[in-house]
């Protein structure tokens, strides 16, 4: 299945992006807050076995709302089929 972001919300302290497939039927979210020096980023895919797509989509995200402001402290959670998911594969082999 192909899963791609579509913009909900946008403003300049948070942004909101369901993720949709290839029938535009939304299965899940992607969202950023920005508060000061802090950025919390919540993400949650329903289907399984896209893990790797949803991985694909959301680590380039990731490094862009990096960039948005110097010394900024990001933290995030995501999940896919209410499992948490983590992004690098080493700390999941620990």
């Amino acid at each position: 299945m192909e899963i791609y972001f579509s913009p909900e919300l946008s403003k300049e302290e948070a942004q909101v992006l369901n993720i949709v497939n290839q029938q535009d039927k939304a299965v899940g979210y992607l969202s950023y807050i920005m508060k000061e020096k802090k950025i919390y980023v919540f993400g949650h895919l329903e289907v399984e076995g896209v893990e790797e797509d949803f991985k694909d989509l959301v680590k380039p995200y990731l490094k862009g709302i990096e960039k948005l402001t110097e010394e900024a402290e990001v933290f995030s959670h995501l999940s896919v089929g209410g499992k948490t998911l983590n992004l690098d594969e080493e700390e999941e082999e620990k």
